[in-house]
């Protein structure tokens, strides 16, 4: 019997891949997928988008004027959305400072119309650091952001009260004075950022108050208004619908003074 020849089924030579071939692969045509995500503006203009921007009155009435009646607003910022929420009424809308964001970031600003010796004028409160570590530790970036974005605040309480200011518009002319409130002498202090309509003009991306103020208003009128001593028809009653009680300390630098050194903080490392 002959002998059964066994036939390989395997070739005896390995096929060299594409790769060993070194052979270009054709080019993909998928196109790179955009990322898509916030945009920083940290050191960019602030801008203020109506569109953003919820209002409610609570108990109060649109077209009174706030020398007659306590007039409070209280903005606060959703992350997750990016609105603002404004409440207008007579005292702080406590209801809209609870959970524990509002808690942990304190970025709601306050504010309160008052009248002095006949004068109005718009005391603004903001809260830099003072109540857990992580205030404390980024006071300097706070107080850089609270300053950069004030102009837009003040834009959102001129949007959400327009009825009001377009029946007394007086009122764009009241002084601003910004408190703002921490644990750290060097952020501890308050500012007058000049008449309404300036300080809420848009802001060029410098942090601060406006030059145009200095223009517009004498170096006599910076002082903070303090009221009566005795009981008097002129002046709100001295107990403050704010929650915090202490008076920074009042800030002496003039405008210019101030927009330089928020240049030179806006540098440093």
């Amino acid at each position: 019997m002959s002998a059964l020849s066994i036939v390989p089924l395997l070739p005896s030579k390995r096929r060299p891949s594409v790769f060993e071939q070194n052979i270009p692969l054709p080019p993909s045509t998928r196109k790179p997928k955009k990322r898509i995500g916030p945009v920083a503006r940290l050191f960019g203009p602030s801008i203020f988008e109506a569109s953003k921007l919820k209002v409610l009155f609570v108990g109060v009435d649109e077209k009174k004027h706030p020398a007659k009646l306590p007039r409070t607003y209280t903005l606060t910022h959703s992350d997750i959305t990016a609105r603002l929420t404004l409440a207008i009424s007579q005292t702080i809308n406590n209801s809209q400072l609870q959970g524990w964001s509002n808690k942990l970031y304190r970025d709601e600003v306050v504010a309160e119309w008052k009248k002095v010796k006949g004068k109005m004028s718009l005391h603004v409160h903001c809260h830099i650091s003072g109540g857990h570590f992580l205030l404390d530790l980024f006071a300097r970036l706070r107080y850089f952001i609270f300053c950069k974005e004030l102009p837009v605040v003040l834009k959102a309480f001129v949007h959400g009260d327009g009825n009001l200011l377009n029946n007394y518009p007086e009122l764009q002319e009241a002084l601003v004075w910004a408190y703002f409130h921490s644990n750290i002498p060097e952020y501890n202090k308050v500012e007058c950022w000049g008449p309404l309509k300036n300080a809420a003009a848009p802001s060029s991306g410098i942090c601060g108050p406006q030059e145009n103020n200095q223009k517009t208003t004498s170096a006599s009128n910076w002082d903070l208004p303090e009221p009566c001593k005795e009981e008097c028809e002129c002046c709100f009653p001295p107990m403050s619908v704010i929650p915090w009680s202490e008076k920074p300390h009042i800030a002496t630098e003039t405008n210019e003074g101030t927009q330089q050194s928020f240049q030179q903080a806006a540098q440093e490392p």
